[in-house]
């Protein structure tokens, strides 16, 4: 997996400043002075391509990006209860709230932190409360919702992380590598699919 990300970053990087130049068009006359039309416009490319936007994704695909359908939990919870909610909405982990504050964040609890802090160390997930074993708000690694996509990817990868939050002065949403690793691929796929079209399209 980080191979294959480093690999994208790099293609990613490297294709990104040459998105517009592949659409270039010049007005030319055909046969009998008949001007060709202009290929579709470009859609936004990967050097504009925001957190924002993957956060629109996830908000229609899943309903577990924005905030106000963020999965969430608090400190006082048990870790147990925590899990729970993860199997129960297949992610892998869960922003924490500061109780009785429903955009105040506390930190983030994942399901490395139950593996390593939990049944790596013989606690019972029972009785423990999830403030005692999340990544404290002082030590999170976070973007904002204008942080570019593959900054964000590049930000995962260097710091071995696999969710973000995204917190524009106060928590908006959650992103995951592989949340950022779709829109990229997806982006890319949507490059070729236009490139094709143009080819086989009614164009001189």
């Amino acid at each position: 997996m980080k191979a294959f990300v480093r690999g994208l970053i790099a293609r990613a990087n490297l294709e990104m400043p040459k998105i517009h130049r592949k659409w270039a068009w010049k007005e030319t006359a055909g046969f009998g002075g008949v001007t060709s039309p202009p290929p579709p416009p470009p859609e936004k490319g990967l050097e504009n391509l925001t957190v924002a936007d993957v956060l629109l994704t996830k908000d229609t695909d899943d309903g577990g990006g924005k905030v106000d359908t963020l999965i969430s939990c608090r400190t006082n919870d048990t870790v147990f209860d925590a899990v729970k909610n993860m199997a129960k909405h297949n992610i892998g982990s869960l922003v924490v709230l500061r109780p009785g504050d429903q955009q105040c964040i506390a930190g983030i609890v994942t399901e490395r932190d139950y593996m390593k802090k939990i049944i790596g160390a013989g606690r019972s997930s029972k009785i423990t409360k999830v403030g005692e074993v999340m990544t404290d708000e002082s030590k999170l690694i976070s973007v904002s919702s204008g942080t570019n996509i593959i900054k964000a990817m590049q930000l995962m990868s260097e710091n071995h992380i696999r969710h973000v939050p995204v917190i524009d002065g106060k928590i908006v949403g959650m992103i995951s590598m592989v949340d950022v690793v779709r829109a990229v691929v997806d982006h890319q796929n949507g490059e070729l699919r236009r490139l094709n079209q143009f080819i086989k399209g009614d164009y001189y």
